[in-house]
């Protein structure tokens, strides 16, 4: 089933262009020019992911994803706007946004984006539910692709989610890097076992996991790795 894009967006000749593109790229694709309406038009439907201009007239897009967000739809947001301010793409973020593209933009940086925001979405749709083991400063939260390190939310990509929900179907075994290929990468004469440590070291860093003796991720050396979750 081709994915379902909703692009909420007042100038027309980008509506046509991006629309145009996405229709050849094999998406199925419904726009709105405003953001109340936008907002019902997000609520209602079942997308696959949201464009979502910041500028629009009745309700502007910090309010509608900060409205989406707390109506509970967790349908991928990338926000689209000619506001290039740090401050306006921090704010973006912090409200539920997951990703932020400053106009104007080259079409194939916005496919990659959508493209990356997709598959995370189709990680975490598959991941099991790590919401409902979390407490204290440290969260992973798989269902949303997000690490929350003392309330601040780290996005993670659709491979990071795969490797931490293969460790939470594993807690406390001893994984070695070639199972961690085979089972979560699938074989690929191109990847090495290499892969798995540079992951590693990126999920260590989202979950403040640094020190000389992690606490989460454990190296067992010559082997592989052992996860003993946040919670315990």
């Amino acid at each position: 089933m081709p994915s379902r894009i909703l692009m909420i967006e007042d100038e027309p000749g980008l509506i046509l262009t991006v629309g145009d593109r996405l229709l050849s790229e094999g998406y199925e694709f419904d726009s709105c020019p405003d953001g109340i309406l936008g907002e019902q038009k997000a609520l209602d439907g079942q997308w696959s992911l949201i464009l979502l201009d910041v500028m629009l007239p009745g309700k502007d897009g910090f309010a509608v994803c900060k409205s989406l967000r707390a109506a509970g739809n967790r349908t991928p947001i990338l926000m689209l706007t000619a506001r290039s301010e740090l401050e306006d793409r921090v704010a973006g973020l912090k409200i539920g946004a997951d990703d932020y593209l400053c106009k104007p933009f080259e079409m194939a940086e916005l496919l990659a984006r959508m493209e990356a925001l997709l598959r995370r979405a189709e990680a975490a749709e598959q991941a099991i539910d790590t919401t409902k083991l979390a407490r204290g400063d440290l969260v992973i939260d798989l269902k949303r692709g997000f690490i929350i390190l003392k309330d601040t939310e780290y996005p993670l990509s659709a491979q990071e989610i795969k490797l931490l929900d293969y460790f939470y179907r594993h807690v406390d075994i001893i994984i070695s890097r070639e199972e961690l290929l085979n089972s979560v990468w699938g074989y690929d004469s191109d990847i090495t076992t290499r892969t798995i440590d540079v992951h590693v070291a990126r999920l260590r860093q989202k979950m403040g996991d640094v020190h000389d003796i992690p606490k989460y991720i454990h190296t067992i050396r010559g082997i592989g790795y052992k996860f003993t979750p946040p919670e315990r």
